[in-house]
Parts: C-alpha cells; sequence; structure tokens
C-alpha cells in the first residue's frame, strides 16, 4: 500500500478564535474562516481545520473539551484508494467520507483515506559544517529564524485504551510498520517504508483512558525548531518542554500547549527507515524521552530559561 502519509486533521474546539491565533503564530497559512470553521495549511498543503466542538457535523471525540476528531490518511492512487477501501470494507465502522473510504478505529478515532492532495515543496534546510564534512557551509553565515513555517503535519499520538488491539488494526489491516516499541506501553508506526520514522504513535497510560497526546509538525532543520519555539514564546503561548532532542527517532523539538487540544510540536531530523530498520524496544522512561531538554522552554526576549521555571 502507497501511503503518503496525514493529509488533514480536523479538531473540535472550544475557542475558535483562540485556535485561529494558535495557528497563525504557530507559522500556518490561513485558507479560510468565519464564525464556526477555520482552515490552515503546512507549506505542503497538509491541512488543519478548526470546528466548534459542538458542531453536529463532527464525529464523536474520545475526550472531553477541545481536542481532534479525525483523521486524513493520504494514498498515492485510485489503485491505493480501491485497496484501501476493501481492507476497510470489513470494518463494523465502515462508511464513507466525503466519498472517501472511513471507519472508526479501536481507540474511537475517526479516520478517512484520500488521494494525496499534498505537494512537492522547494525549500533549503541549514548545511551543518561537521567534522568529516567542515565545508559543507563555506564562506556564509548559518541561517537564523525570526519564526517557523511548517513544512508539514509529520505524526499525531494518541492515547489509547487499548494499545494491542489499536496496534493490531494498524499493522494488520492497514499495514502499517513498527519502528520501535515501548514494550506493553507505547508503538512507533510508520506508514510508508522507506519513510521517516513514525508517522503514528500509540501510547497506553496506567488509567486506560483515549486521548490526543500531541501534533508533530516537520520544520526545516533545527535552527528553525529554535526560531520557531523563541517566536512562539514571544506571542505569549506556553512551552511544555523544549528545545530537546529524543534517543528514540533521534529528532530536536519542541513542545507547546496548544488550545486545539493537548500538545503541538516542532520536530526535525528524526531517522529514517528502510526495511532494513529493525524494531527496537526501550524502557518507558524520562531518559528515553529525551537524551537532554529545557523544560519550560527558552525566553524568547532574553534568549534564557524561562526564570520562573529555572529552579523548579
Amino acid at each position: 500500500m502507497n501511503f503518503t502519509g496525514i493529509e488533514q486533521i480536523t479538531h473540535g474546539v472550544e475557542d475558535l478564535n483562540e485556535c485561529i491565533r494558535f495557528y497563525k503564530d504557530w507559522g500556518l497559512t490561513k485558507v479560510s474562516a468565519d464564525d464556526n470553521v477555520a482552515v490552515f495549511k503546512t507549506l505542503d498543503g497538509t491541512e488543519v481545520v478548526l470546528c466548534l466542538k459542538d458542531d453536529p457535523a463532527l464525529q464523536p471525540a474520545i475526550e472531553d473539551g477541545s481536542t481532534m476528531r479525525h483523521v486524513v490518511w493520504g494514498v498515492k492512487d485510485e489503485a491505493d484508494l480501491k485497496a484501501v477501501r476493501e481492507l476497510l470494507s470489513a470494518q463494523e465502522t465502515y462508511g464513507e467520507v466525503d466519498g472517501c473510504p472511513a471507519c472508526i478505529d479501536p481507540n474511537g478515532m475517526s479516520i478517512s483515506f484520500r488521494i494525496t492532495q499534498r505537494h512537492a515543496v522547494d525549500i533549503e534546510s541549514a548545511p551543518l559544517n561537521t567534522w568529516d564534512q567542515p565545508d559543507a557551509r563555506t564562506d556564509r553565515a548559518s541561517t537564523f529564524y525570526d519564526h517557523a513555517e511548517p513544512v508539514k503535519i509529520g505524526h499525531v499520538v494518541f492515547f489509547v485504551a487499548d494499545l494491542a488491539a489499536t496496534e493490531a488494526f494498524y499493522v494488520d489491516v492497514l499495514g502499517f510498520v513498527v519502528s520501535d516499541r515501548y514494550p506493553g506501553a507505547g508503538t512507533f508506526l510508520r506508514c510508508a517504508t522507506p519513510g521517516g520514522h513514525h508517522s503514528l504513535f500509540l501510547l497506553e497510560r496506567d488509567d486506560k483512558k483515549a486521548g490526543l497526546n500531541h501534533v508533530a509538525y516537520t520544520v526545516r532543520d533545527i535552527h528553525e525548531v529554535f526560531g520557531g519555539g523563541l517566536q512562539i514564546d514571544r506571542c505569549g503561548w506556553k512551552t511544555q518542554i523544549g528545545p530537546g532532542r529524543h534517543p528514540v527517532s533521534s529528532a530536536y523539538f519542541w513542545y507547546v500547549e496548544s488550545p486545539a487540544g493537548a500538545l503541538a510540536e516542532y520536530f526535525t531530523d528524526e531517522d529514517y527507515c528502510t526495511e532494513a530498520w529493525v524494531p527496537r524496544e526501550f524502557e518507558r522512561s524520562n531518559e528515553a524521552f529525551t537524551e537532554w531538554a529545557i523544560a519550560g522552554g527558552i525566553d524568547g526576549n532574553t534568549r534564557r530559561q524561562n526564570a520562573s521555571l529555572k529552579n523548579k
């Protein structure tokens, strides 16, 4: 199956105006907005749809408050869409959304599939002068960003009520591939091989409740992670943790509290996996989550750790 990644996510939100302000500050392009619905896009055309949470057109929520209500996954062409329709047709919750195959996954999340509408993006990342390639950037200073412009939605992360059942659906029914695991606690899945380390992460917490953990937005390079995080702080949004780096996936990150539900993440430089990648097992711990990280983030004006959090 030729999956291409996440095409669109839809949030049901309590405060639409606050969410519009957040996503403009986050660096997405506003396509449209009215009193009930707003649509934003990343550089490659991945869509973020914001609806008032009581909109009767939305699928039921997996948790209270603002949260994600629907995920659209992309496929390469009509043949792939037909194949997905056949795979899902046996599901009790099978239906169609906008003429495309859809169902409810075992965690209660509404998903559908469409032929990809994303497009290639002609952008340049900052080269790094490393020990083995000291002249990758010659006679010019490196890049500094005063804000971020996310390229795409790289992955979504959900708390799941039943990890085994939800993993089995995505692996055995849809053909997603396991990249790494927290045994009995979490599974990192990629929808395409070769491809980025994970496009979906399923995490089972002690209370077994379903919910949204975060949405991760891909940016060009580590400098844009910093630039975006500093700008989002200057705009008044609260960093949970970051900048930092994950031992699982190797990516650099910055997590921010989102009014659309849970967290939004800037990330870059994740592992790229082929058929040769061997899934690993990690103990679920702070050490597995972060090689290093700054709790509460960096003040966008002083460029130092937020003062109120230094001694906590």
